[in-house]
C-alpha cells in the first residue's frame, strides 16, 4: 500500500463519516453489509491507494487491508450497526453543536473513518494490517475466525471504537456469554379447553424470572432476558416459547457459574421442556493484557506527543472484533 498525504483537516474526516454514516448497514441485511463495505473499500482506495481482500463469509461482507510483510500491528473495527434500515429518516445525520448524530456515527463508523486515516498518515509501514468486519454487532459468527487468525501473532492490536468519558483508552471488558431458552408446550383451544394445552408462555415467564435471579449486582455480573417470542394466535395456548439471555461478567469464575446454573434450569409446568443453546462468546478481557500499551501511552502522552490519557474499564462488550483479536494475540503481544 503507498499512503496518501496526511494533510487531513476534521472537515476531510467528517465527509468521510458522513459517507459511511448515510451507507446504513444492519448486521441482518446482507447486501446492506455488503453496500457498505463498497463505501468503506472505496474510502480506503482514496486513502491507502490499495484494493482491500474482499473476504465474504455466510454471505457476509470483510475487508482486510495488508501493507505487505507478516501482520505485527492490526487494527481491528467493523461496518455493521444495530440500526435498522430506515432509521436516517428518524435519525439523521447531523453535527451541531459540536456533536456528531447519526445511526452507526459511535459504533464505530467514525471509528473505520480514522483508523485508515490513521494508517494513511503513518505511511502503511510493513506488517500493518487493517481488518474491517461486517458482523461485529450479532457476535462475529463469521468473522470469529478470521479475526483470530489476524491478530495471532501481532504485537498489538488497536481498535478505532469510541474511547470512555474524556478519551479514556479502553483496558479492560467484561467477558460476554449468550444463550437462548426454547419452550415446547401444547397448543389447545383458549377458550374451550385450556386444561387441554400446556402453556410454553408461562413456562418461558418461569425460566425469564429464574434466569433475572442469576444477576449479582455487587460482582457486577448481570443477566438479561431480552428478545422474547410466545405463541401464534390470541385464542391460542402457546405451544412454544423462547428468550434471548445476554449475560456480561468481570471474572471467568462468575462466567462459568451463570454457564452451569443456565444449564441446570428445569421446567416448571408438567409436560413441557426446555432447550439451552448458546454459552460463553468471550471470556473477561483483564486489565493486564494491555498494560505494556497503556505504559506506551502514558509515555507518549508525558513527552507532549499526545493528551495524556487514562484507563477505564468498560462495562459492555463493545467491539465483539477488539475483543476477540485481543483473545488471539501471543504471548507478549498487548491490546488497546
Amino acid at each position: 500500500m503507498t499512503a496518501m498525504p496526511a494533510d487531513v483537516s476534521v472537515r476531510d474526516l467528517l465527509a468521510d463519516i458522513e459517507t459511511l454514516v448515510r451507507c446504513e448497514s444492519p448486521s441482518s441485511d446482507h447486501e446492506a453489509v455488503a453496500r457498505s463495505a463498497d463505501a468503506v473499500t472505496a474510502l480506503g482506495r482514496r486513502l491507502l491507494d490499495a484494493e482491500p481482500d474482499r473476504i465474504v463469509i455466510d454471505g457476509v461482507t470483510h475487508l482486510r487491508w495488508r501493507s505487505g510483510g507478516t501482520p505485527r500491528v492490526l487494527l481491528l473495527g467493523h461496518h455493521d450497526t444495530v440500526w435498522p434500515l430506515g432509521s436516517l429518516e428518524t435519525h439523521p445525520y447531523s453535527v451541531q453543536d459540536g456533536l456528531l448524530r447519526g445511526p452507526g456515527c459511535f459504533d464505530m463508523k467514525a471509528g473505520v473513518v480514522m483508523a485508515l486515516h490513521a494508517a494513511a498518515a503513518t505511511g502503511n509501514p510493513a506488517g500493518l494490517s487493517i481488518l474491517v468486519t461486517g458482523d461485529e454487532e450479532i457476535g462475529s459468527p463469521s468473522s470469529r475466525r478470521l479475526i483470530e487468525e489476524e491478530a495471532r501473532g501481532c504485537d498489538a492490536v488497536f481498535v478505532l471504537e469510541a474511547s470512555a468519558d474524556g478519551g479514556a483508552l479502553k483496558c479492560r471488558r467484561k467477558g460476554v456469554s449468550r444463550y437462548q431458552v426454547d419452550v415446547e408446550g401444547r397448543a389447545a383451544h383458549a377458550g374451550l379447553e385450556p386444561e387441554k394445552g400446556v402453556n410454553a408462555g408461562v413456562e418461558i415467564a418461569h425460566q425469564i424470572l429464574a434466569l433475572a435471579a442469576l444477576a449479582d449486582p455487587e460482582r457486577g455480573t448481570t443477566v438479561v432476558p431480552t428478545a422474547l417470542r410466545a405463541g401464534t394466535t390470541a385464542n391460542t395456548v402457546p405451544a412454544r416459547a423462547s428468550v434471548a439471555v445476554d449475560v456480561r461478567v468481570w471474572d471467568e469464575a462468575e462466567q462459568s457459574r451463570i454457564d452451569q446454573a443456565v444449564r441446570e434450569l428445569r421446567p416448571v409446568l408438567a409436560e413441557s421442556r426446555i432447550r439451552i443453546s448458546g454459552g460463553v462468546n468471550r471470556p473477561p478481557l483483564q486489565a493486564e493484557a494491555s498494560s505494556a500499551l497503556f505504559g506506551l501511552a502514558t509515555s507518549l502522552a508525558a513527552d507532549g506527543a499526545i493528551r495524556r490519557r487514562h484507563r477505564a474499564a468498560c462495562h459492555f462488550a463493545g467491539s465483539g472484533s477488539e475483543h476477540l483479536g485481543i483473545s488471539a494475540i501471543s504471548k507478549g503481544g498487548s491490546p488497546l
